[in-house]
């Protein structure tokens, strides 16, 4: 074969033959065989992963086993209908059958000569593991005898049949596989045996006869004989497994929508377990992990697939195939290379050797880590394989995100015993205290660190490892379902370490000379395989290093790659991406990551330094008692300077009074705003040095008051451990003020309660200190020749007005600061659009606004009512069971908050051409909601440093789409 004929068949030939059924409905069974496939790997919504990859596969000639895929439409319909085939989708496949029959010249269920089907499933959107699977259809006890005398090899005849037995009985019968696998496991004890193979035909014959002892005994009746009865049950139970809770669970973790379905592939079996020239395997035409451009995969001989890919015995690496099975080894590795440059992607590939002969059962885009996602992308461009824009889409931002993961220390892990090492499954580092189940690592790992430990995964276990910090098994290999599934997620994962020995039942593990139960620590290195003991520290990864200083740039191979994907996408994307940083360091970090400046920095976050917290605590407390003393001084001067002189006298006692009553709050009040000062100046001077020439937004003060002020409960405790103290004890009196005070300004909800512009209105103090820092902070940098662009944000505007005086006070200390130093600043004031009035009334705040930012995470809060403290009660719920999509919290809500946000800018920009719209909630390092926002039109996104890189790729990834 040539490499040309990969996909020379594919042109239009399956969308012409698969358009429909001769009486014009649509065609819900596609046929593949004898080099001719009715389908093509465009048709993966129509015919899923699998049967696109098979169909390819077929029509370039690749030895493909011939069989028939039932469509995704189809799986619709069986839900639609009550969990039932429509009869004319059921009469298709019987025509798809009996051509496969006559194809071959075996029929299913024939005693003499019959035909064996996998049974599998295959979604658009790849679930490893998730869905069902049946094997070796068709066996009964007749045909078994058959293949017995037709293969010569009563051992394998028999085999296959105790294989078929345990999968159908769980897959299509619900009789729990502990139950045959156990039967399994003393068969093999008093055989003496390690492995299935190492069963003799008899003891095989005798454990199919207890398996179907168990079968009678939990369903009341026989195993079935009838081969196509088995067929409908297997077909119909592969449709149901798309709702089993483990694919749920799965498609939840992916975002993977619930009614796509999923289609199913009826293939003709080949047997790996035919003996010693027949092997199963799994591969990748690139190391999955890593990326690096090595043939990579494992194998088993005399081996179905189901024994690589479960675990059940540690295979062998690929490699090692060329010496056992040297012409199918140097086959599969040109139809895989073949396979790589047709699709131009890295393939996840399944094969089978039939004596010698091989067969190729699956090609699919392979599950990578970020790192490996990284490289391959950025090599696949060099090679001339992808071209830049390709390569972004290559490259998921989740895959950022793990790139910028952190390892295990160095330095701390020299200090902790490697107790085992296993096979490096998926890379990262992960410490928690381990558990011996799915369910307990679900329970606990919702608020402490876990890492699930098993002899090996099975699908059922993805709630478990969601939630697990790490994944560690006894048994199985890079291409397990544990090292797959964990790949996908981002997991930390080592798989094969046969140095454990588990005990579940006790929920022990033991390792190196020690025994460790539940609740002990280790940690793992998905790098090495390596196991500690103990809780291990981790450190950055390389790309941090190398941002940080701490490595050179020319010996950090990873972090090379990164720029140059990074550079591409500044190149697509129209959005500009700044941080969330309210500190200098956060800033830098920042920057070097991409950052086009500041979209937010959280003033209240710089008051939470422990020598500055007494200052706000003191400014907080006596804001409302000057002002009130203030607002009577002023109306007492009003007074005597119209009152008649009789009445002088007593007015101007009065003044007095109130003047020495008033001083102190007052003069804690000012003086509390001339400490902090100097402190917020120095503050904005280091974000805009570390800024320079980017904007840099600063939000006025937001927070609840409560966030600052000492605790009742610690206040009441204190006062009472002074005990009998006297009474004017300067401290009880002191102790009793302050709880005097928070009582006053308690809150029963604070979120909607005295803070954001409303403070500042009450207390324009406040503000005009905060302006007055902002504006010095900037003369300083401008006079020492550097470039400042400086954005004031008034938080929490509900209406006009409110912003109107606000940005009056901000003008008036501009003007003042300008004038003073005679220096001009130019400068911007806007608002955060998260109140819903205020998206409703966007057109009048645009009056009073350069700039709009759109606070969705108080916007998401208010127009849901939802607390984001609180919803954690039910949200889950929420989503688990399809109320919601997703966490509003986590990708905006484009139908509600989503339409509010379209809307005000519309109106915004409508009112104020060219008004500049940013966003600067969590939403803005979600690649599902930047897209969005690069709908809707936004200037840019703004969110926490770390994921600025996310948000460079999220943003020119949606500029593709959109373009």
């Amino acid at each position: 074969m040539s490499e040309p004929e990969v996909g020379v068949a594919t042109q239009g030939q399956g969308a012409a033959q698969g358009a429909g059924g001769g009486d014009g409905r649509p065609k819900s069974v596609y046929f593949f065989g004898d080099g001719r496939a009715e389908g093509n790997a465009r048709m993966r919504d129509v015919l899923g992963g699998k049967g696109a990859g098979l169909a390819e596969m077929t029509n370039a000639g690749i030895p493909v086993p011939p069989g028939y895929t039932i469509t995704t439409a189809a799986c619709r319909q069986f839900f639609e209908a009550g969990g039932r085939l429509l009869d004319t989708i059921v009469q298709e496949e019987e025509q798809a059958l009996r051509r496969l029959e006559r194809y071959l010249g075996r029929r299913l269920g024939d005693p003499e000569n019959p035909l064996l089907v996998s049974v599998r499933s295959g979604a658009p959107i790849s679930m490893p593991g998730m869905m069902d699977t049946v094997l070796n259809l068709g066996l009964n006890d007749q045909t078994m005898a058959g293949m017995e005398r037709r293969s010569q090899s009563p051992r394998f005849a028999l085999d296959s049949y105790r294989r078929f037995i345990q999968m159908y009985s769980d897959v299509v019968l619900g009789i729990p596989r502990a139950l045959l696998e156990r039967e399994l496991k003393r068969t093999k004890a008093r055989a003496g045996a390690v492995h299935d193979v190492d069963l003799t035909p008899e003891q095989l014959r005798g454990l199919v006869e207890r398996f179907k002892t168990i079968v009678r005994r939990e369903i009341g009746v026989d195993f079935p004989q009838d081969a196509r009865a088995q067929l409908a049950g297997a077909r119909d139970a592969v449709f149901r497994s798309w709702h089993t809770e483990r694919a749920v669970h799965y498609r939840r973790i992916h975002s993977i929508a619930d009614d796509v379905g999923t289609a199913v592939t009826v293939q003709a079996m080949v047997f790996g377990n035919l003996g010693a020239t027949s092997a199963t395997g799994v591969g990748f035409t690139r190391d999955p992990s890593t990326g690096e451009p090595r043939f990579y995969g494992e194998y088993l001989l005399n081996a179905q697939g189901e024994d690589v890919v479960a675990g059940i015995r540690t295979p062998r690496p690929i490699e090692e195939m060329e010496n056992e099975l040297p012409q199918a080894y140097g086959q599969l590795r040109e139809i895989t290379s073949r396979l790589e440059r047709h699709y131009r992607d890295v393939q996840d590939f399944e094969f089978t050797v039939e004596e010698g002969r091989l067969f190729m059962l699956q090609t699919r885009r392979a599950a990578r880590t970020g790192i490996a996602a990284l490289r391959i992308a950025v090599d696949m461009v060099e090679e001339g394989l992808l071209t830049k824009r390709e390569a972004i889409e290559r490259v998921e931002p989740d895959h950022l995100d793990q790139v910028l993961h952190p390892v295990l220390d160095p330095a701390a892990r020299r200090r902790h015993e490697r107790i085992a090492t296993g096979l490096p499954a998926s890379p990262g580092a992960a410490a928690g205290a381990i558990v011996f189940s799915s369910e307990e690592a679900a329970r606990r790992g919702a608020h402490e660190r876990v890492i699930l430990l098993r002899a090996e995964t099975s699908p059922d276990d993805i709630a478990g490892m969601h939630a697990a910090q790490g994944i560690l098994t006894a048994t199985g290999g890079m291409t397990s379902h544990a090292a797959v599934v964990a790949r996908g997620m981002g997991k930390c994962c080592v798989v094969g370490c046969s140095a454990l020995l588990i005990d579940e039942s006790a929920r022990t593990v033991r390792v190196g000379g020690r025994t460790l139960r539940e609740g002990a620590f280790l940690s793992l290195d998905g790098s090495k395989g390596d196991v500690l003991l103990g809780d291990v520290p981790t450190t950055d990864s390389e790309v941090v290093r190398v941002l940080t200083g701490r490595l050179q740039p020319d010996q950090a191979p990873l972090y090379q790659r990164f720029e140059r994907l990074t550079a591409w996408c500044d190149e697509e994307r129209r959005l500009r991406v700044r941080a969330n940083a309210d500190i200098p360091r956060d800033a830098k970090i920042a920057r070097q990551l991409g950052a086009e400046g500041i979209g937010l920095c959280r003033t209240e976050h710089m008051f939470f330094a422990p020598e500055r917290i007494p200052h706000v605590v003191t400014m907080i407390l006596n804001a409302q008692q000057a002002r009130d003393a203030g607002i009577r001084i002023e109306r007492l001067k009003a007074e005597l300077s119209e009152a008649p002189r009789s009445e002088r006298p007593r007015i101007r006692k009065e003044l007095e009074r109130e003047q020495r009553e008033g001083r102190e709050p007052i003069r804690a009040f000012q003086g509390a705003l001339a400490k902090l000062l100097p402190l917020q100046r120095a503050d904005f001077k280091g974000l805009f040095l570390a800024m320079e020439g980017c904007p840099v937004t600063i939000r006025t003060l937001d927070p609840p008051l409560h966030e600052f002020l000492p605790k009742r409960d610690q206040l009441e405790k204190e006062i009472a451990a002074l005990g009998r103290a006297r009474k004017d004890d300067p401290r009880r009196r002191r102790l009793e003020r302050t709880l005097a005070r928070v009582e006053e300004l308690h809150e029963f909800n604070p979120m909607l309660g005295f803070r954001g512009c409303r403070l500042g209105i009450l207390h324009p103090e406040i503000t005009r200190m905060q302006a007055r820092a902002i504006f010095e902070a900037a003369a300083q940098v401008l006079q020492a020749g550097k470039r400042v662009i400086p954005e004031i944000m008034i938080p929490l505007v509900g209406d006009p007005e409110e912003l109107r005086r606000q940005r009056a006070e901000v003008e008036t200390v501009a003007a003042e600061v300008m004038r003073r130093l005679q220096i001009s600043i130019p400068h911007t004031i806007g608002t955060m659009i998260e109140v819903p009035r205020a998206a409703l009334l966007a057109d009048e705040i645009a009056q009073y606004a350069d700039f709009f930012s759109f606070g969705t995470n108080d916007l998401t809060q208010m127009t849901f009512g939802y607390s984001r403290d609180d919803s954690g009660r039910f949200l889950p719920e929420y989503v688990g069971t399809g109320i919601l999509r997703q966490d509003p919290f986590v990708s905006i809500d484009t139908r509600g908050v989503g339409t509010l946000l379209q809307r005000a800018a519309f109106a915004g920009r409508r009112a104020k051409p060219g008004l500049k719209i940013g966003i600067c909630g969590e939403h803005g390092g979600d690649s599902a909601s930047i897209e969005f926002f690069e709908v809707v039109g936004l200037d840019y996104v703004s969110c926490s440093p770390f994921r600025i890189p996310l948000a460079r790729l999220a943003a020119a990834r949606a500029a593709l789409r959109r373009a």
